[in-house]
């Protein structure tokens, strides 16, 4: 099951797609002319079925095999991010302040791919669900579209997503069992004292410095109270004040920032110790904490037996699959592994700028690994049953 001649006769038509949604990026769950073009080439393709709307703007579409057998889902991304794009390509974003900087065009250009030689060789039993999903960027789309009922209304059984990512090589796959990005919780802390003139620091109840003090404690949830041996991050990535002058001791500051933790464990830990110290320290210095703790996207954890099954279709279509390092970044395909075993791989998009950054782009030289590999699923997953 090497790549597909298939997909490598499709790669100008694929990348036109992929280049086209790259133009014209979409924030969050405002992804609506994508969602209506996915929907559109959808039906195009003759797939049996094509519902939009699930979890907001999100789209599904069903291919049926040959026979009876099993559902199974594959998921891509649509939504793009808040960033000005800095390539210079003549495809580049015209939407001002909105890029693909994460290549989640290139995923639903690569799964509509498969799904146009899915579609036209249907040579499996069973069905193929194509979800389309918005809002991975932070909204939770993936929550959404399962909230919406899509697992039971489709009747999934199995779920594999696919992600690019830069400095694995072109058209490489790595993948690990298990715990592989993190969850991401957040955390907003105002603390409260008495504001005033700074040359009479005396006078006030000084927020700042309380802040200063639980920017620096905060480090010690992972260094001091985080068994060494898991993962953890807490970051503080804002100060913000309402002072403007020199010599105006503020009322208040808030902080904010972000935890990642891969297990239930540390994640408890830390918004435990995050509230009784931001508490601890503006108490000490005769001031109030009002924290805001959320948590966001879980953990996303491939289970063993899809993730066996997937490293080896990448094998057949690649040579060989790397072990994934953990990541501590977030994904919302955690929601659909919390319902359902699957599994999630990366795909080597090659030496390219990272995601999330102005100048990144999605390799379309990878597009027909990717497509190989998600035809490959359903081929290997949904097998022919013998007369």
């Amino acid at each position: 099951m090497p790549i597909k001649n298939r997909f490598a006769e499709l790669l100008p038509e694929i990348t036109a797609w992929r280049r086209d949604l790259h133009e014209h990026p979409e924030i969050l769950f405002e992804t609506h002319r994508t969602a209506g073009i996915v929907a559109e080439k959808l039906r195009a393709f003759g797939c049996d079925e094509v519902v939009e709307g699930i979890g907001r703007t999100g789209v599904v579409g069903l291919i049926r095999g040959q026979g009876a057998g099993p559902v199974i889902g594959l998921r891509a991304d649509m939504d793009a991010l808040p960033i000005l794009e800095a390539t210079g390509l003549d495809h580049a974003s015209k939407t001002a302040g909105a890029m693909h900087a994460c290549g989640h065009d290139g995923h639903t250009a690569m799964l509509l791919g498969a799904a146009k030689y899915l579609a036209e060789t249907r040579n499996f039993d069973g069905t193929v669900a194509l979800i389309f999903q918005p809002a991975e960027e932070g909204g939770g789309g993936g929550r959404e579209m399962v909230a919406d009922g899509m697992m039971e209304r489709f009747a999934i059984e199995e779920v594999y997503g696919m992600h690019n990512w830069p400095g694995i090589p072109l058209g490489q796959f790595a993948i690990r069992p298990g715990p592989f990005f993190a969850a991401t919780d957040q955390f907003r802390i105002t603390l409260a004292g008495k504001g005033g003139h700074a040359a009479k620091p005396h006078e006030t109840c000084d927020p700042t410095v309380m802040g200063a003090q639980l920017v620096l404690a905060l480090q010690t949830v992972v260094s001091r109270n985080c068994d060494p041996v898991e993962q953890m991050v807490v970051s503080v990535t804002s100060f913000e004040t309402a002072s403007t002058a020199y010599n105006v001791i503020p009322p208040s500051v808030t902080l904010k920032g972000t935890v990642r933790t891969l297990k239930d464990a540390p994640r408890d830990l830390a918004e435990e110790r995050i509230r009784e110290i931001a508490a601890g320290i503006a108490a000490t210095f005769g001031g109030t904490a009002g924290i805001e703790y959320e948590r966001n996207y879980p953990v996303m954890v491939n289970t063993a037996e899809e993730t066996d099954f997937a490293a080896e279709v990448a094998r057949k279509v690649a040579g060989d699959c790397a072990e994934a390092p953990l990541i501590m970044g977030g994904e919302d395909f955690a929601y659909l592994l919390q319902e359902r075993p699957g599994a999630y791989i990366l795909v080597g998009n090659g030496d390219s700028a990272p995601v999330h950054h102005p100048e990144y782009d999605f390799n379309d030289e990878a597009i027909p690994a990717g497509c190989s590999w998600w035809a490959g699923i359903v081929e290997a997953r949904l097998g022919r049953s013998p007369g």
